[in-house]
């Protein structure tokens, strides 16, 4: 039975791979409600993307996830996509999700998350947001995907930041120069305005 369920998340993912090149993945907790600060930026961020043709995907829960999904759904111009995740406590998939499928294995439905991405959103979150962050900093630091990473949340993230600069930097674990794979901001414009140039190159 694990072994089908494993076969049955390939499967989603081959699935996934149909959607079109150049889609922003939004990370973020699901446990933000409707009105916090982030959820509204990533609410209003989504929906400009999604106004200009982006495809959003995220992981389909609430939350930030849910915030992202009804900012893509309420621009009505592209797919509102969610990759969501059989979990005990948390996880269902939202309604402002188009085109939604369900994974049984998280590492899986990270790949879905990850492979037609070419721009990352990370808004605050817990373990499993920065399991998705560092993922995607590994594939881009190895040279293993081209593409853009955010950080949204400059109070959220900076002792993160100082962590990798203090520790992983000053230990010498990773270069200096892989301390700039992602930009750091409390600005939305800045994130869409950095997405819409790249995307145009």
């Amino acid at each position: 039975m694990k072994f089908k369920k494993i076969i049955d998340d390939v499967k989603n993912i081959e699935e996934c791979l149909t959607l079109p090149s150049g889609c922003v993945s939004v990370f973020g907790s699901a446990r933000f409600d409707d009105e916090s600060l982030y959820s509204r930026a990533a609410y209003n961020l989504s929906f400009r993307l999604a106004s200009s043709g982006f495809t959003i995907i995220t992981g389909g829960g609430g939350g930030i996830m849910k915030a992202a999904n009804k900012g893509a759904y309420d621009a009505k111009n592209t797919q509102s996509v969610g990759f969501n995740v059989i979990l005990p406590n948390e996880q269902k998939i939202n309604e402002f999700v188009t085109n939604g499928t369900v994974f049984s294995h998280l590492a899986l439905r990270k790949v879905a998350l990850i492979e037609k991405s070419d721009f990352f959103v990370i808004f605050p979150g817990g373990y499993g947001t920065l399991d998705e962050l560092f993922e995607i900093l590994v594939l881009v630091q190895n040279g293993m995907k081209n593409a853009k990473i955010y950080l949204f949340g400059v109070e959220f993230f900076t002792s993160l930041v100082y962590f990798i600069n203090s520790s992983l930097v000053g230990e010498k674990t990773i270069a200096k120069v892989d301390t700039q794979l992602f930009m750091l901001t409390d600005d939305i414009d800045e994130i869409y305005d950095d997405i819409a140039k790249f995307s145009s190159n």
